[in-house]
């Protein structure tokens, strides 16, 4: 089987590269393979289940649009969310880009109301509980898609794809490149049970936060240029939405970013979602870890966040995701492999969480199927007391945030570690290879993925 341009993965960035070659006249094959299921056969079991039933490929991480079919679908419309990549490409294209890409969301049917730019006074007010309380607010407008609506603009997007003449193999897995002599000359599938090569042109890899893993094991077999990045770990916190009551009328998302002591490593809210819910996602290997949902129109009575803890690492340790995979498994033993919740005050009294405890609290779990119990006997220490001390700082600007009936769900990981070497011209070290999106170390989330995306159609388009 041969193609001209080769995509594995058909998250945002792996789209929007399609998108673009299309729109830009590109000529020859375009072929995308993807783990999981198109989107209109994307269905997690838990609806019916009452809990995971821990599927082969997760139907909320794996499938078209990646993650984003079942996210909270927030676009960040500003360079300064969603990772490094105006480092490499500079702040003003990388700009002129989201709003390009946002555009596009626009004509497949998203949201035209941007959240978070109506109330620049009562802003300035937040901005200055948070600069009281040592943290930097980072206030972003915010497109809304929300996630049952994400996945009615992202089947459009997809049956768009479909209608001009891109090829996609579902339920169909990369099992590695081929590179030969420095040069990629496509990738080993296994469409339908049976294995094929791909013969490409331009081999681009947009395997998502789901693929990190893979992503990082395929660079140190070929040798691909890449270097240990970041990686996050942390909790998903639940409470009242009238706690948050401020913080989600003037800004919809807060994004604060501390540096708590004593041990000053990086802490920030991430993924914030008035009347949400929090969710469960699973990894290779039956990982579970905890995310969270926005809806539209269905709303609970609790906002929920994550709190990441950064962690970056020194020579000679280069297995960063392996760490925090780790951490997840530890935790999920803990949890007979669900997901641990624990409330705040029983952390800071040193007792686990039971379970009737937590029916008997203001903040009821959305997260149904979570087990009370003990976060800290698997969370790292260091990790553990940055999170602890950063919640104090978060209860400055938002009173209540550090209740003892808060929640904190565990494990909430990001597996961005794999940082990709490459230039502003989005090359690799191998030669006719690209890799893209949030397995790159690069981006983090739907917009800047999507960027990505149109970036990289407009290189291969020059050549």
């Amino acid at each position: 089987m041969n193609a001209d341009y080769l995509i594995i993965g058909a998250g945002p960035a792996g789209i929007f590269t399609a998108i673009e070659l299309l729109r830009k006249g590109a000529d020859g094959e375009i072929i995308i393979v993807e783990k999981g299921a198109a989107i209109e056969n994307r269905a997690c079991p838990k609806k019916k289940t009452g809990k995971c039933v821990k599927c082969k490929n997760c139907a909320i991480t794996t499938g078209f649009s990646g993650a984003g079919a079942f996210s909270d679908g927030k676009l960040s419309l500003s360079p300064d969310v969603g990772g490094d990549l105006p480092d490499l490409i500079g702040f003003e294209k990388i700009k002129e880009t989201i709003d390009y890409a946002d555009g596009i969301y626009l004509e497949f049917g998203a949201d035209h109301k941007i959240e978070g730019v109506q109330h620049p006074e009562k802003i300035k007010e937040i901005r200055k509980k948070a600069i009281r309380a040592g943290l930097k607010l980072v206030d972003c407008p915010i497109r809304h898609l929300g996630t049952e609506k994400a996945q009615q603009i992202y089947y459009a997007i997809e049956q768009y794809l479909l209608e001009n003449g891109v090829k996609m193999f579902f339920n169909s897995e990369c099992d590695d490149l081929v590179i030969e002599n420095g040069e990629c000359t496509g990738a080993i599938v296994t469409i339908k049970g049976e294995k094929t090569r791909i013969t490409a042109g331009k081999t681009i890899v947009c395997t998502g936060r789901r693929g990190a893993y893979w992503l990082e094991k395929v660079c140190a077999d070929h040798a691909i240029a890449h270097s240990p990045g970041t990686v996050d770990i942390g909790v998903r916190v639940e409470v009242r939405n009238e706690v948050m009551e401020e913080v989600n009328n003037f800004l919809y998302e807060s994004k604060l970013i501390g540096y708590p002591n004593p041990f000053r490593n990086k802490v920030r809210t991430f993924c914030q979602n008035p009347g949400g819910f929090v969710s469960q996602e699973n990894y290779d290997d039956d990982l579970a870890v905890v995310n969270g949902h926005s809806y539209k129109d269905l709303k609970s009575d609790n906002t929920n966040l994550a709190i990441l803890c950064s962690h970056n690492f020194t020579e000679p340790f280069n297995q960063p995701i392996e760490y925090a995979k780790k951490v997840g498994e530890l935790t999920n033993m803990l949890g007979a492999g669900n997901i641990l919740v624990q409330r705040y005050g029983d952390i800071l009294d040193g007792k686990r969480t039971w379970q009737n405890e937590l029916y008997n609290s203001n903040v009821r779990p959305t997260l149904t199927d979570a087990v009370a119990g003990d976060i800290t006997s698997a969370m790292p220490y260091r990790t553990m007391i940055s999170i602890i001390n950063f919640i104090k700082c978060v209860d400055t600007v938002v009173p209540g945030f550090a209740s003892g009936e808060t929640l904190l769900y565990s494990p909430e990981l990001k597996f961005y570690s794999n940082k990709i070497k490459m230039d502003e011209h989005l090359n690799t070290s191998v030669k006719n290879l690209h890799c893209l999106g949030d397995s790159t170390g690069w981006t983090r989330g739907l917009m800047m993925a999507s960027v990505m995306g149109v970036l990289m159609a407009r290189e291969l388009i020059k050549r």
